[in-house]
């Protein structure tokens, strides 16, 4: 195979927004890259670098918020001779300034060129171009808007239910559905507020039994493109992808031939280059479909498509980028006997592993990873950033995204019973996760009989969970009866030390710590700084961040040790320190409005002396990459409201409001808190 030129050290920049992206994709291309005999070079911070150890060099960042400076990057490269950059999945990878920075400064960007970016990247001008190809879009306003009153044409014209989304979104992120006009500002403020550039488009929705179809595209720049079939997409939360399969199981083939077909011709338009995703919402018994937007790399759920064609796309990703053609990588979707309406003959199924507790709304479960054990077996792959022997803290600064379970087989139901099989042979214990949502959903009649449409999780969600949670707690039961001879309700701890104790991972005796301390003045002075140094001496519980104890010495400029039993406890990753000066509020009491996540705050809407309606948003709390709203329980007068600034930390407890309902009977069964994505 001739190439341009090779790729000799690659930089791998896993990172999204404002989100840190987990390390699995970054592992993930730096094997491919590895396999191909090229240098990696990953980039971490302290926090999280579990990745870094699978490169041939890393480099430590000082702040998380490095991994989005565009400069600094490129400087890098320029420090460490790198010639190449792997954007992994982030928004990084649909940026098309830091893609011309970087070809600008002699650096070679992995993925398309930064004109095609700039017309696929934006959902709006992606829309543009499937439109000048003749595909069917739904009816949409045709330039993105910062103010609501921009829209109010289209709107009356349009009518309910509309769909609003960041034209710079990706990954669920930025998306919101309006039903009515009641919920119209609100749905759009937040729509905007996860949005990096700060703007939306508005379109038409589409929720009546459709599915979430994506093809998977690989062009060579230079006029060739191809097809590795396509995706379905459909079980989802809010918009956030939880299980990916391929083929689709829309049993039209005509149909989702037209879909793949269509994908190619909007490709082929524009000479793409890289790994591409076009998506579609497609409905089987009308049948119709309607392009809803490019994801112009690589993607999440990309696995499934890896095994039923037996293709490595980082792979082929990576040798377009030097110069290879189409026609050189040898895909099955060229071979003579190939078709769109022929799917591959393998099925394969994606489980996206989250900390999310789905009791509390899928809010993020933060804490410590003390134990982690994966599956195994003839047609399970995994891809994580966890590990066994290292510790691992989920906090809100990163994506919930723990793990990816990859089942692959010759049939849809092998498949499924493998996908059941694998995740109750997962074990991920100090973080609640989704596994009962996923569990309820493969053992689902709808799942068996291949009928879940993009709206189905959400309107079946409760029976989904209910079934199972009685999965999870049956198999639970059963693994520590067999493993310890004992019922559930007599088992202990004894099991967890066999997947990595935590009791050597992070502090060992001796280790010490230099502590310099000024005081705080009047006038912002300062008094003479003193250092102080303390050695553990003895660790008695190591299970930071949850608990720290031992004995200790504390040595202060020249006196004499002293020696101290100390300890060091933080419930929820930092969430309860950062609003220990905040109260916090009782549950049990009717008028306290009570935050039920960790975050920080992005607005608080409220004042003491305000009178509120049932349902109005009181504060705004960002979680990872999810804007949630605390709304008021019930009409009535705040008679109390918490001092919180935008940007601050706030914890899990904190008491948000004091209500006074008013004195009209408030109807049975309404709720204390409503947190909406």
């Amino acid at each position: 195979m001739e190439l341009t030129s090779g790729i000799r050290r690659l930089l791998v920049a896993n990172r999204d927004t404002e989100i840190k992206a987990r390390g699995e994709i970054a592992i993930r291309i730096i094997s491919s890259a590895r396999e191909l005999g090229i240098h990696t070079v990953a980039i971490y911070t302290k926090d999280d670098e579990n990745h870094a150890i699978h490169a041939d060099e890393a480099v430590c960042l000082k702040l998380p918020e490095d991994f989005m400076n565009g400069k600094l990057l490129t400087q890098l490269c320029l420090d460490h001779q790198i010639d190449s950059v792997h954007p992994g999945y982030g928004f990084l990878s649909e940026n098309a300034d830091f893609a011309e920075s970087l070809e600008t400064a002699g650096i070679r960007f992995i993925g398309p060129t930064p004109e095609i970016l700039r017309r696929t990247g934006d959902k709006t001008t992606a829309r543009a171009l499937a439109e000048s190809c003749n595909v069917p879009v739904l009816p949409a306003l045709k330039e993105p808007i910062a103010h609501l009153e921009e829209a109010s044409g289209f709107i009356s014209a349009t009518g309910f239910p509309l769909m609003i989304k960041a034209v710079d979104g990706g990954g669920g992120r930025g998306i919101r559905l309006v039903s009515s006009a009641e919920h119209l500002k609100d749905g759009f403020d937040r729509a905007r507020g996860e949005s990096p550039g700060g703007k939306v488009f508005i379109e038409k929705a589409a929720v009546d039994g459709y599915r979430h179809v994506e093809v998977q595209i690989i062009g060579d720049g230079r006029g060739q493109v191809a097809h590795l079939w396509e995706r379905e997409c459909s079980i989802q939360r809010r918009f956030q992808k939880m299980v990916e399969l391929a083929p689709s199981t829309i049993q039209n083939r005509e149909l989702i031939a037209t879909v793949i077909e269509s994908a190619i011709n909007v490709a082929k338009s524009i000479r793409y280059r890289s790994l591409g995703t076009f998506e579609y919402l497609v409905h089987e018994s009308r049948p119709e479909f309607y392009f809803l937007e490019v994801n112009p790399r690589l993607q999440v759920e990309h696995t499934v498509t890896e095994e039923i064609t037996n293709v490595d796309l980082v792979r082929d990703q990576l040798l377009i980028a030097q110069g290879a053609t189409i026609d050189s990588l040898g895909l099955p979707s060229r071979e003579a006997t190939a078709s769109p309406q022929n799917a591959p003959k393998r099925t394969a199924i994606q489980l996206r592993v989250t900390a999310e507790d789905p009791v509390q709304g899928f809010t993020l479960s933060m804490g410590r990873i003390s134990q982690f054990h994966c599956p195994g077996g003839r047609g399970v792959r995994i891809e994580t950033h966890l590990s066994g022997t290292r510790a691992t803290v989920v906090g809100s600064s990163f994506d919930s995204l723990l793990a990816k379970v990859i089942v692959s087989t010759s049939t849809r139901e092998e498949s499924r019973r493998k996908g059941l099989r694998a995740l109750c042979d997962l074990a991920i214990h100090g973080v609640k996760t989704n596994l009962p949502v996923l569990l309820g959903t493969l053992a689902s009649a709808d799942f068996q009989k291949s009928a879940c449409s993009t709206t189905w999780l959400e309107k079946n969600l409760p029976e989904v969970l209910k079934l199972g949670q009685g999965m999870e707690a049956s198999t639970r039961s059963v693994r520590q009866v067999s493993v310890t001879g004992t019922s559930g309700n007599e088992a202990g701890s004894s099991t967890a030390g066999a997947i990595g104790n935590p009791s050597n991972i992070l502090f060992k005796k001796g280790d010490a710590f230099r502590v310099k301390l000024s005081g705080l003045l009047d006038g912002g002075r300062k008094t003479t700084e003193e250092e102080h140094v303390i050695v553990l001496d003895r660790i008695m519980n190591n299970d930071f961040p949850n608990l720290i104890a031992g004995d200790v010495s504390l040595l202060s400029g020249s006196s004499e040790a002293k020696k101290f039993t100390a300890s060091l406890a933080i419930s929820t990753t930092g969430s309860n320190l950062a609003s220990s000066h905040h109260r916090k509020g009782d549950p049990s009491n009717p008028n306290h409005v009570v935050l039920p996540f960790a975050g920080v705050v992005v607005e608080l809407l409220a004042e003491a002396g305000d009178e509120v309606q049932e349902g109005e948003v009181l504060m705004v709390v960002r979680q990872m990459k999810m804007e949630l709203e605390v709304r008021a329980p019930a009409a009535g007068v705040l008679t109390w409201v918490c001092d919180v600034e935008e940007g601050e930390n706030v914890g899990e407890g904190m008491l948000v409001c004091e209500l006074e309902p008013r004195k009209e009977k408030t109807p049975a069964g309404a709720l204390g808190l409503a947190a909406k994505l």
